[in-house]
């Protein structure tokens, strides 16, 4: 058992990056070596030195949609904000909501576009598992096609606010966004650009993808003091087989399974939960943390967490706690920008 205090730390207000730089690639990176102990500063327009001939990196291609909600509630015409969290089987989304007053089911929500006109309205049909709604759009179309309209992109709430800019839609992206489906940016992903993948590439380090679609509650934090009785988030996540066989492949050569961020992490190892990695696809509610043994990840880029996540446990039980927190320790000492527009960490 192990007490969610251990993963706390006192996190500096102005250290939280709210942009990101304007060459990508520039961020600093924090080279964690696991076995040494040691901590070295680079930048991540140095991963091309740092990786070896014949390692894998392993991407998460999801797609932020734009997934924040503006409106008014009908009935009394009080404002309304929301989160799209997904399209159920059944047909409604499913929407996380903050408004004043009680909402009932039954009553409809305006939403407006960004010009403050009325677009879309939902009907709020039911409730759905840990205090979402049920809602149920009034037009025919997709929810990718319908967010379009009426989505803004859904920013965490330490970076301005939530507020979102015009260039927070291209920002907010990574380069090999594919498939349509996150609530959250991988963030790890947010360093790499198209001149970084090619210089990866002549180094002789391979790619491949993994999909994960990350949910609001990837960032909510630990409130229980035993992380065994954290409820434990689950995700949609897929691990395809051309991606099982490329881990096979590096594996075989002794080259080293790269994955960039905790979402790609955590989508191998369930693939992996079996004892040898397999093709994946549903949902998963893996929680990493002490007592996981790695079956596929063998380094780790990820961003700098907020206290008391998940997100932490998983860093931590991949490379220490102890040495995590004096990584962390050391990236405030030289003013590290944090979090989701900030710096990041390779561990190895």
């Amino acid at each position: 058992m192990s007490a969610a205090d251990q993963y706390d730390y006192d996190l500096p207000s102005d250290l939280i990056s709210q942009e990101p730089l304007p060459d990508r690639s520039a961020a600093r990176l924090l080279h964690v070596r696991r076995a040494a102990g040691s901590l070295a500063h680079h930048h991540v327009r140095d991963l091309a030195d740092l990786l070896r001939p014949g390692d894998l990196l392993v991407v998460n291609d999801t797609r932020v949609v734009p997934a924040r909600l503006i409106g008014r509630r009908v009935a009394t015409g009080g404002r309304w904000e929301g989160l799209y969290l997904r399209t159920t089987p059944e047909g409604p989304w499913q929407i996380l909501a903050h408004t004043r007053g009680r909402p009932v089911i039954g009553e409809s929500i305006a939403l407006v576009d960004g010009d403050n006109q009325e677009a879309l309205r939902l009907q709020l049909v039911g409730r759905g598992a840990g205090g979402t709604w049920l809602a149920q759009p009034d037009r025919a179309g997709s929810a990718e096609d319908l967010l379009a309209t009426v989505g803004r992109v859904p920013l965490p709430g330490y970076i301005r606010g939530g507020e979102a800019r015009a260039d927070d839609t291209a920002d907010y992206q990574t380069v090999f966004a594919r498939l349509a489906g996150s609530a959250a940016a991988p963030t790890a992903g947010l360093h790499f650009t198209s001149a970084l993948l090619e210089s990866l590439a002549a180094r002789g380090v391979e790619r491949a993808g993994v999909t994960l679609h990350v949910g609001i509650d990837t960032f909510r934090p630990i409130t229980v003091e035993r992380l065994d009785d954290h409820p434990m988030h689950t995700e949609w996540c897929h691990c395809p087989e051309e991606t099982v066989a490329a881990v096979l492949a590096t594996q075989q050569r002794g080259g080293r399974v790269v994955a960039v961020g905790t979402t790609a992490a955590r989508t191998l190892e369930t693939a992996a939960a079996g004892g040898a990695i397999q093709p994946w696809c549903g949902p998963t509610s893996l929680f990493i943390r002490p007592g996981h043994r790695f079956g596929a990840v063998d380094c780790l880029l990820t961003n700098f967490h907020m206290p008391r996540t998940t997100l932490l446990v998983l860093v931590s039980t991949f490379a220490g706690r102890e040495l995590v927190a004096r990584a962390y320790s050391e990236a405030i000492r030289q003013r590290y920008r944090l979090l989701s527009y900030g710096d990041c960490m390779l561990l190895e």
